[in-house]
């Protein structure tokens, strides 16, 4: 009978989207020796915008996993090895050009990009944990031929050689940096404990409960999120600098000392609004539809971007063009524990308002759940912050990179207010536009946040805007 042969192939941690460089391991779906089939996920990775699954390359066994839950990988390193069949991992026969020629190089996954030959960091030396021992690389590529014995094909659990010397193995508890620091400051030893995670994981609720403290249990958004508590009598806590955090601060950086930002204000009586709003949710066809007044101010924005497009562009600088959009993929902001996201409707101008509050609605879970994907967080065009859910009248925001405006929606307070000569309790709402000067005169952004303005004030009046 002939042994079927097969080849080790390295899968590489893809390019997640945006061009970011590094990703995190946070959890492995699988272990070494498992049967996987393409596309079934087998880990969870930190980005600096989201979590997301990593599906599997190919079909086949895995061989090794190269990279333990925690660390930190740079885009293009090896992070599992599988052992698939020659048949299906061999790249098809180039004529002539044979052995000699250059490898063609291939995606590493579909959607993902191609290969990175180096990303101009230092590798990271990956420990062994579990068993797990990265193979050597290959000078020649990531796949390595694996000569298949027959002992080995026919007799799955063959009997151990008794002159072999038994492999010393470098296992240590499994946990991420910030469990381990925190079991350093209560004094506990990791190797008395036995993780309650997926694989084994040691968390820092296992940590917490092995001292007993009280809020064991209540700190797996922190943790999600790269917070350690501190140990009594520390001054102080450092937490530190990565993922959301990271790129919202490059971020803002970028966008405060790149777009000259320009803001205004306006204060409107928004009852007409409030009481639409009130009329929509005993509706059937809003049956089951959470409408907000996030709704009505995202789809007043579409309206007021109609009449005023110059606040959906873009500056380019590198091709010294200004980029006026035709579409909007309007922005929500979005506070998680991991940080400040902005995932973005697609093609908002084209929903009806059923369809942008379910969308919207889809963002705002997607963000709590810590798993928006790469497409909904690129692309936007214009971007929306709720400040008045945490009770804020008004602010400035800061433009999200690459956009012309922003709109700031604050609190809807009921306050006296002159309405019809006379002064009356009325619902109002503080709007806060920030521009970006280059793009967006004075003229253009004041009649922008006029209009959006009017909108709320009376409804109404959208008919004669369309």
């Amino acid at each position: 009978m002939t042994v079927a042969e097969t080849v080790i192939r390295e899968f590489r941690l893809p390019d997640l989207g945006e061009g970011l460089t590094e990703s995190e391991i946070v959890a492995w779906r699988v272990s070494p020796g498992d049967t996987v089939s393409l596309n079934q996920v087998i880990a969870e990775v930190e980005t600096a915008k989201a979590v997301v699954e990593l599906p599997s390359p190919y079909s086949g066994r895995v061989a090794r996993l190269l990279a333990e839950p925690g660390t930190i990988v740079a885009v293009g390193t090896p992070i599992v090895a599988f052992e698939v069949a020659a048949e299906a991992a061999r790249p098809p026969a180039e004529g002539s050009r044979g052995a000699a020629a250059k490898p063609k190089r291939e995606p590493n996954l579909v959607g993902y990009g191609a290969a990175i030959e180096g990303t101009g960091r230092p590798a990271r030396k990956t420990r062994a944990w579990a068993g797990v021992r990265p193979a050597p690389a290959e000078p020649g590529g990531t796949e390595q031929a694996h000569a298949p014995e027959p002992e080995a094909a026919h007799e799955p659990n063959p009997e151990p050689n008794p002159e072999a010397k038994p492999e010393p193995r470098a296992e240590r508890p499994r946990s991420t940096p910030p469990v381990r620091k925190l079991a350093k400051d209560l004094g506990i030893d990791l190797e008395s404990l036995t993780g309650t995670g997926t694989h084994g994981l040691i968390t820092r609720d296992d940590v917490l409960a092995a001292v007993g403290t009280p809020d064991a249990g209540a700190g797996s958004a922190q943790e999600a999120a790269g917070v350690v508590r501190p140990s009594r009598g520390e001054r102080e806590t450092r937490t530190p600098i990565k993922g959301v955090r990271k790129l919202t601060a490059a971020a803002m950086v970028a966008s405060a000392f790149t777009a000259p930002h320009a803001s205004e204000f306006l204060t409107v009586d928004v009852t007409a609004s409030m009481e639409l709003l009130a009329r929509l949710r005993e509706n059937r066809a809003y049956s089951g539809l959470k409408v907000t007044p996030l709704t009505l101010v995202a789809k007043a924005v579409l309206v007021a971007l109609r009449r005023n497009p110059s606040l959906n562009s873009h500056w380019d600088e590198a091709a010294q063009e200004i980029v006026q959009y035709h579409y909007v993929n309007l922005g929500i902001a979005a506070a998680t524990p991991r940080g400040l996201v902005v995932p973005n409707v697609k093609d908002a101008q084209d929903l009806t308002l059923p369809e942008l509050a379910e969308a919207i609605a889809v963002l705002a879970q997607n963000a709590r759940d810590g798993r928006p994907t790469p497409e909904e967080l690129s692309g936007g065009t214009i971007s929306i912050t709720n400040i008045g859910v945490f009770g804020i009248d008004a602010g400035t925001p800061i433009l999200n990179p690459g956009e012309a405006a922003i709109v700031a929606m604050g609190q809807v307070r009921r306050l006296p207010w002159e309405f019809h000569g006379e002064v009356a309790l009325r619902e109002v709402m503080t709007l806060s536009l920030s521009f970006d000067h280059r793009l967006v005169d004075g003229e253009q952004a004041s009649r922008f946040l006029a209009d959006l303005g009017a909108i709320l004030a009376d409804p109404g009046l959208v008919i004669t805007m369309v």
